[in-house]
């Protein structure tokens, strides 16, 4: 019953913690990008992730830039399972139609969200490095375990009321998983003449994922008393009471009554086997090389430009204390896919005046190329589209502002969804200002959320060969403040 719960909770990895971007790559990667978002063409120091090519425009010399961001969501599922008198003790809130329903939140938080970037130009050259975090960024912890969770437990009481008289249950579930993946990016970019520059690179990405979970202590009211008892321990010591009590009349010729009772004690050890504690304490580590290139034109009011990510080649290796689950998936030593797809972007920026100018900007994931665990990729119907525009006004010398806002649209089917591992469409938005604190220092300030679409899935348990009903309503928050500091010479 319960020996499969903790399976798959282990699916709780990118999605999850990925702030901005695709299904597995973060975007949020310069606080330009947060309070502008439409960075695709820039000619700013961000240029070295959003658009290396436009690098090649820097002036001459050194640039470099550090950031910080801080970045919070949570996670509610929403889920209906049975009714009152089928499953009692699913849900402390009851609808008026009768079917138990109950909200489950998970909350994921990266404090800091690093990144730091390096150019030098000479002449036509212009040579960039960064690091960053690309991918993940975060800790996913559900302190009350999930819909897949709880459900199959709830079933216990009534598998077990006839023969014990229970009808309510209990038991202890958490999640706490972890995945950064980072990135080294070093790239060289080389001016052709006033008006275009090519650029052509490789980012290093290095994966340490972890996850730690367990279900204990499944606990009924076991004769039907007020009293939660729990159930392994409980069923244990009856098996054991019936196996010696076998022992017994078989001792003295009674070879009816010991067999009924060793029937019975493998019955209750079955049972106690069924609603033991289970546990998982993995670490994943792997690493994969980028390919990147890229092309911009420029001349007294436009800039545009286009970048191509080639897809990552990853695979992850466990290494695992101790797994409990009955899984293959977090076999010591074994390896699993968990590549980051490749991606295409485009860009515009227009001078409308001095102090005003313009951005709009396009990126597409290939996500269906990028094969993930358990073929999830087969459940993607097409890659995630991403529009983005923005604007930024220079209000006096000294100080900029400027906002944007992003429709990110996924391609995923009602299979890909799952109260594990799900993505929603969304509208994000973001808001900020620049500072010139002197000639060549610049400070950034901005704050950017998303606001979610809502998604539902119907789906069904499997218990006792039946496949019974559940429903799922999923919905998202996500908040990034972010702080940084640009300078030259």
């Amino acid at each position: 019953m319960a020996k499969k719960l903790l399976l798959f909770s282990a699916l709780i990895v990118v999605s999850f913690t990925t702030f901005a971007g695709g299904l597995l790559t973060n975007t949020n990667q310069h606080i330009a990008y947060l309070r502008y978002l439409a960075r695709q063409s820039s000619t700013e120091i961000d240029a070295i992730y959003y658009n290396p090519a436009g690098t090649a425009f820097f002036k001459e010399g050194w640039s470099f830039s550090l950031n910080g961001q801080s970045a919070f969501q949570t996670r509610t599922i929403t889920s209906t399972f049975g009714s009152p008198t089928t499953f009692p003790g699913f849900s402390s809130d009851i609808q008026d139609d009768g079917d138990y329903t109950k909200k489950f939140k998970g909350d994921a938080a990266a404090p800091i969200i690093p990144s730091l970037y390096a150019a030098y130009k000479q002449g036509h050259w212009t040579f960039s490095g960064s690091f960053a975090i690309i991918g993940g960024g975060g800790k996913a912890t559900f302190d009350a375990g999930l819909p897949s969770f709880e459900a199959p437990v709830s079933l216990m009481p009534t598998s077990l009321n006839a023969k014990f008289g229970t009808t309510v249950y209990d038991a202890d579930s958490y999640m706490h998983g972890k995945q950064i993946i980072y990135g080294l990016q070093m790239g060289a970019a080389y001016q052709i003449n006033d008006n275009w520059s090519v650029f052509g690179g490789i980012r290093m990405n290095y994966v340490n994922n972890s996850y730690y979970g367990y279900v204990r202590n499944i606990s009924s009211n076991i004769g039907g008393g007020a009293d939660l008892v729990n159930v392994s321990k409980y069923m244990t010591e009856k098996s054991v009471a019936a196996s010696t009590a076998a022992d017994y009349f078989e001792g003295i010729g009674n070879m009816a009554e010991a067999e009924k009772l060793r029937a019975q004690s493998t019955e209750l050890k079955k049972v106690a086997d069924k609603t033991g504690d289970i546990g998982l304490d993995s670490k994943q580590s792997g690493w994969g090389v980028t390919p990147i290139i890229g092309a911009h034109f420029h001349n007294a009011k436009w800039d545009v430009a286009v970048k191509y990510e080639m897809r990552t080649k990853l695979n992850v290796e466990n290494k695992t204390k101790y797994d409990t689950t009955g899984s293959e998936m977090f076999k010591n030593g074994v390896n699993t896919p968990h590549d980051l797809p490749s991606i295409l972007t485009f860009g515009a920026t227009y001078q409308f005046l001095p102090t005003l100018r313009g951005s709009v900007g396009y990126n597409h994931y290939f996500d269906k190329g990028a094969k993930m665990a358990g073929g999830k990729q087969k459940d993607i119907k097409q890659g995630t589209n991403e529009y983005l525009g923005g604007l930024e006004w220079d209000i006096c010398d000294w100080a900029q502002i400027s906002g944007g806002l992003q429709r990110t649209k996924y391609g995923v089917t009602p299979a890909y969804q799952s109260d594990l591992s799900f993505s929603l469409s969304s509208m994000s938005y973001g808001f900020g200002a620049g500072f010139k604190l002197a000639e060549n220092v610049k400070l950034n300030v901005a704050y950017f959320w998303t606001v979610y679409e809502t998604d539902k899935k119907s789906g069904a348990i499997i218990a006792d060969s039946k496949a019974l009903p559940i429903s799922y309503e999923f919905d998202r928050t996500n908040k990034v403040f972010g702080v940084g500091l640009d300078f030259s010479f």
